[in-house]
């Protein structure tokens, strides 16, 4: 599932032929609020967004460091789990005060 090329750049296949550069990414979200949802609708106007859901729902927002926002067709969970066997089944998780 995951690749490293030799520049040290960790890819991780997030479906359909599509990659994510797993050390680029700072925050995984789910679209459903609604700063999240106006974030992304502001992205569109600006030309920010990556969509590689080829057609699918929305189901994760990935800000990277670029200041783009990458939409996903794979939930943050499963994209989690999948950066987490990359790296060796660590998933650092923050709660929410």
């Amino acid at each position: 599932m995951a690749q490293a090329p030799r520049s040290g750049t960790e890819l991780v296949h997030v479906g359909f032929g599509n990659f994510l550069a797993v050390n680029k990414v700072l925050a995984i979200v789910t679209p459903s609020s609604a700063p999240i949802q106006r974030m992304i609708r502001e992205g569109k106007k600006a030309k920010n967004i990556i969509d590689i859901t080829s057609g699918r729902r929305t189901k994760a927002a990935v800000f990277v460091d670029t200041g783009q926002i990458m939409l996903v067709a794979i939930t943050p969970e499963a994209l989690a789990g999948r950066v987490a066997s990359i790296r060796g089944g660590k998933i650092e998780s923050a709660q929410a005060d």
